[in-house]
């Protein structure tokens, strides 16, 4: 199959990181794979050193550019291709654009991983939505969002796992030496979040939960790096709450690292401290890494941590609610064996979701471009 992934955004995250990582994956299936993004972009640099085919497009409206659509369209056209994905919905009105307006036949394909917030019955984003042949939820719940709050066809909505490749945190890493490779020299508990620096992510909240509501000490690992092209405002307020509150010695930062598998063998749990997450592929990596999640009690954690009987849940956005599940946690940092966690989230492993997006890309191949 001809399949492109678009990815028009500059940022680097993990929705972002998901679409080229599954573009390798099906490429190394065998078909044949583009990637559409910005030149310069961490997407761009990706594909070159995944031997990746790369297509450079212009940044675009999220709603109604015509000429980018346009654009886009004999792109696609260019290259034959069968079966579009995207991931980012602001690349959404863009492609359906593309399909709608110059009759396309190529096959449009969302993979969800931002949950919905109000509803989207409209009419205009019902138009919208019905140039997509598949909308694909990765959880149960996010798969529900879709049917009580747009009017998409439930017939094309299927729920497919985000995939992970679980090879690459199955080891057996000791925690010392994980430790050592980041530079840590600590026997302490150690807690750790991993992700951009942003107030959605709930580093602060962390840092204010073991200030003010733990009886103990323990440690914490920051992995992570501020969004492109939005300052260091959040970073800053990090480094001054950590300062003012003598907390140096207890708060490491490391950058983000391709062997990220070395971050949760370092750690003894991790933190998903935000509001609520609509997947959390962190929240899949630490479990399949053996290493427990003390998790925001919402959202696709919640159903992740299956309600508290697969981690440690706290209410959100509540420091004193993460404090006493912190204090729960080292009360009892075996709760869960390695073997319990892996299994729990074995069914996002890619070799096996490859197979099931193949087999629904096959129920829906278009027709060869005339």
């Amino acid at each position: 199959m001809k399949i492109a992934f678009i990815n028009g955004s500059l940022s680097w995250g993990g929705l972002e990181l998901n679409q080229v990582k599954n573009a390798l994956w099906m490429q190394e299936s065998g078909h044949d794979v583009v990637v559409f993004g910005q030149l310069r972009s961490r997407t761009e640099e990706f594909c070159l050193e995944n031997n990746l085919k790369f297509i450079p497009i212009l940044p675009h409206k999220k709603y109604y550019d015509f000429s980018a659509a346009n654009r886009l369209r004999k792109l696609l056209k260019k290259f034959e291709i069968e079966h579009v994905v995207i991931r980012h919905v602001n690349d959404m009105s863009l492609c359906a654009l593309a399909k709608y307006w110059g009759h396309s036949k190529f096959k449009l394909h969302y993979f969800m991983e931002m949950q919905l917030g109000v509803s989207k019955k409209n009419l205009l984003h019902t138009l919208r939505f019905s140039q997509l042949d598949t909308w694909n939820a990765p959880l149960p719940w996010l798969k529900s969002q879709v049917l009580n709050k747009t009017r998409f066809n439930p017939s094309n909505i299927t729920e497919i796992p985000s995939a992970v490749d679980s090879s690459q945190f199955i080891q057996d890493l000791p925690k010392s030496l994980a430790r050592k490779l980041l530079g840590i020299e600590s026997e302490a508990i150690i807690l750790g979040i991993a992700g951009r620096f942003d107030p959605q992510k709930g580093q602060l909240l962390l840092l204010k939960a073991i200030k003010n509501h733990l009886n103990r000490p323990v440690e914490v690992l920051f992995l992570g790096e501020t969004t492109y092209n939005e300052g260091n405002s959040y970073f800053d307020e990090l480094k001054d709450f950590i300062l003012r509150e003598g907390m140096s010695t207890q708060i490491y930062f490391r950058s983000f690292r391709k062997d990220i598998e070395v971050f949760y063998k370092a750690i003894d749990a991790f933190v998903m401290a935000s509001k609520a997450e609509s997947i959390g592929m962190v929240t899949i990596e630490s479990m399949l890494s053996g290493t427990p999640v003390i998790g925001s009690n919402s959202g696709g954690t919640r159903e992740l941590l299956q309600d508290g009987k697969m981690g440690f849940l706290f209410e959100p956005e509540n420091a004193e609610s993460l404090g006493e599940t912190i204090e729960i946690f080292c009360q009892n940092p075996l709760k869960f064996s390695g073997e319990e966690l892996r299994k729990s989230v074995q069914h996002f492993d890619k070799k096996q979701v490859l197979p099931q997006i193949e087999k629904r890309f096959q129920q829906t191949t278009s027709k060869k471009f005339s």
